[in-house]
């Protein structure tokens, strides 16, 4: 195991050099003698390249995407090119104040502003908002502006937001956080929402539906437009979730399926790393009798030059400090600029084709719920595993020791033994071929030899932990 920093340190050892000083200071003078250290500081003293060395290590004890394959479903952990590194750190966006003036941040309003152009005419709706730090906060804001909306129409009975079995947990917890109640929809024995019983949970006091689409099952609502004019005919709002855009760039829009308001995750189908919860942003785009509830301030160019529009009587407010997680604007609108639209089409195609080609490498040894082609991601079961003794969360550990990220298990709820593979659009023929392979392996590897799934991992820097204790016991503090 790597040493800790502390532990190498030798007294006299340094990998800098201070500057001499250009001016007299007292501190004494400066701050009481109460507050002043009374012995020197324990830091560690080594030499650069031990300094560069022991961080390098630590930094390959954690997987990334620059490894390898990271099919964590829907997630969209897809590659992030390094341009948008160089983007994001220009002087010009770094070194600007977030208080500053509209006339000195013409830069970054135009920049807000353009991007702001291109999600609309990804989504095909008229309003946008990029205030919205997550898909979670995005969700949250797209709910408060359902409710803005019933309210400035008197209509204060409508307190249900009706939400599928197979949505994130974040949708209901979105909802009851912007005051609303939740009515479950069942799927039905395809995978997708149960026409019948969505019919029966539609009244007046329907404030809106939240869809997922595709579906976490990696399917596209077939039937998206009866569910509109459902929940529309009983005056409810329809809301998509974005976490799967990345299946429908140029092939599909928000808009043209008459959804009220829809949010977007430019930390995934837009490139942002977002490995350690963040950072984040989850933009929404809403339709035109959304629009004067969108949150304030709105960009707007005027004679030229752009500026921040409070005067918005009907916004639902402010609903993050400044205008948003700026720098992962930055990144998502160079994403965007450098693929263009044809490129944002090629990007879900690909990503269709990657997740069905591993679907057809692993049909006839996993159990596929729901058979049928698949977009960008699918759900297999590891109930047929689990007859001889192992089970998905076996497998995702065993994943491990060949040098892969595990994707999502045990999710959606309504599948036994879930594993939810999205490989992404970014992954090579060879890099899904090799995770294909490695997944057969796996499983005739626990029909031959259980303790290798049951045990492992044996490759990673720890084994196998009580996941249970360590998230409830979490303890990333040195002793």
């Amino acid at each position: 195991m790597e040493k800790l920093i502390l532990e190498k340190s030798k007294a006299g050892r340094k990998g800098y050099t201070l500057p001499k000083k250009q001016f007299d200071y007292c501190v004494s003078e400066h701050i009481p003698e109460k507050y002043l250290r009374k012995s020197e500081l324990n830091l560690p003293e080594l030499c650069e390249g031990d300094i560069s060395r022991h961080y390098t290590k630590l930094a390959h004890l954690n997987y990334s995407i620059e490894e390898g394959l990271y099919p964590l479903g829907s997630c969209t952990m897809k590659y992030n090119p390094k341009v948008n590194e160089k983007t994001s750190s220009l002087a010009g966006f770094t070194e600007l104040h977030p208080c500053i003036g509209d006339e000195s941040a013409q830069g970054a309003l135009e920049l807000m502003f353009n991007l702001g152009n291109c999600l609309k005419e990804i989504c095909g709706m008229p309003g946008a908002s990029l205030q919205p730090s997550a898909g979670s906060n995005g969700e949250f804001t797209g709910i408060l502006t359902f409710r803005a909306y019933h309210l400035a129409n008197g209509d204060s009975k409508r307190t249900k937001i009706l939400i599928p079995d197979s949505a994130h947990g974040t949708n209901p917890a979105s909802a009851v956080i912007a005051g609303f109640k939740t009515v479950n929809v069942k799927s039905n024995d395809k995978g997708r929402i149960d026409l019948e019983d969505l019919k029966s949970k539609c009244g007046d006091d329907v404030a809106g539906f939240m869809v997922t689409n595709p579906s976490t099952l990696g399917l596209f609502e077939t039937e998206i437009v009866e569910i509109e004019q459902l929940i529309h005919g009983c005056g409810g709002l329809m809301y998509m979730d974005g976490a799967n855009l990345n299946a429908l760039l140029g092939i599909a829009r928000p808009g043209d399926m008459k959804f009220d308001c829809v949010h977007m995750n430019l930390h995934k189908t837009f490139s942002t790393p977002h490995g350690g919860g963040g950072p984040g942003s989850g933009p929404i785009c809403v339709s035109e009798k959304l629009v004067p509830f969108l949150p304030k301030p709105q960009i707007v160019k005027e004679n030229g030059k752009f500026k921040l529009n409070y005067d918005l009587p009907q916004s639902i407010g402010k609903i993050h400090s400044f205008y948003g997680n700026f720098g992962v604007l930055v990144r998502a609108l160079t994403y965007i600029y450098m693929c263009g639209a044809e490129g944002m089409r090629r990007i879900s195609e690909n990503a269709i084709i990657s997740a069905n080609y591993i679907l057809s490498k692993l049909k006839d040894e996993y159990e596929i719920p729901h058979y049928e082609y698949c977009m960008h991601e699918f759900v297999l079961s590891c109930d047929r595993q689990k007859e001889h003794g192992f089970n998905a969360k076996d497998i995702a550990k065993r994943l491990l020791d060949y040098g892969y990220h595990a994707p999502t298990i045990y999710f959606p709820l309504i599948v036994r033994e879930a594993m939810l593979i999205e490989p992404t659009e970014t992954e090579t023929l060879e890099a899904l071929r090799g995770f294909s392979e490695t997944m057969l392996k796996i499983s005739q590897e626990g029909k031959e030899n259980l303790e290798l799934l049951t045990k492992a991992p044996f490759e990673t820097p720890v084994r196998r932990l009580d996941d249970a204790l360590a998230a409830r016991n979490l303890n990333l503090a040195w002793k």
